[in-house]
């Protein structure tokens, strides 16, 4: 009978200290799942400027929430040149220019993502910026079939939380090296130009807009960074 009663007893205290390690066992794992959570939330997403510094390439980039008149002749030069390059629409005017982005995309050109209504970015929350993108991002493919990647933001802002809402969405976001301000009414074709020619460099992204002096600007352009040695290609082929 003692021997019984002993063994019902070590039983209990092994139950109990199971249960003791058991409880143990999921407060490490909820502490460190926690820990993890805590990182991921504290990821900082960095855009880009530029891409390899090891490339003899330069992107050119063209952002698009107006200029409609001068897409067709601006593709046409860079299939004359046999160039290719990264246009930025935004959603809102793919939505009312669909022939022209899939006229885009079937030229070999690269699509990013330059939010739905050209918003102040910097104004608006993390939520309200993903789904800027994400309108964007479903009206393109519903046009092309792709999903685009590299996110320029209206404006130029750069607050963070306007970064980390294209990140999370697995966006890259995408400024420039050289900004060739093209949308000032002043800047002739030749200073447009000369403004990307002087500051070439290795990697460098150019930022421009479908402008009537950008159109005119790109025979020259192309042409010097050429003799230069420059390839000029997408965004992405150019990181």
């Amino acid at each position: 009978m003692y021997i019984g009663y002993v063994s019902r007893k070590q039983l209990g205290k092994g139950a109990v200290l199971f249960l003791c390690l058991l409880i143990a066992t999921i407060g490490l794992y909820g502490f460190y799942q926690q820990k993890e959570m805590l990182v991921l939330s504290e990821t900082v997403y960095k855009p880009i400027y530029q891409g390899d510094t090891s490339k003899k390439a330069i992107a050119l980039t063209i952002n698009i929430d107006w200029g409609e008149e001068y897409i067709e002749e601006i593709l046409g030069i860079f299939a004359r040149e046999n160039v290719k390059v990264t246009f930025f629409p935004t959603g809102k005017w793919a939505s009312r220019f669909p022939e022209k982005i899939k006229l885009i995309a079937e030229k070999g050109h690269e699509i990013g993502n330059h939010g739905y209504s050209h918003p102040h970015v910097d104004q608006l929350s993390k939520e309200e910026n993903k789904q800027e993108i994400l309108k964007t991002q479903k009206i393109i493919k519903d046009i092309t079939g792709k999903d685009t990647t590299l996110f320029a933001t209206p404006y130029g802002e750069k607050k963070q939380h306007v970064i980390d809402a294209a990140g999370e969405l697995g966006y890259t976001t995408v400024f420039w090296t050289i900004d060739t301000i093209d949308w000032q009414k002043d800047r002739t074709a030749e200073v447009i130009a000369d403004k990307v020619i002087k500051n070439a460099e290795n990697g460098a992204i150019v930022l421009m807009h479908p402008t009537e002096n950008t159109t005119r600007s790109l025979p020259i352009m192309i042409e010097a960074l050429k003799n230069k040695g420059y390839e000029l290609n997408t965004v992405s082929n150019t990181l």
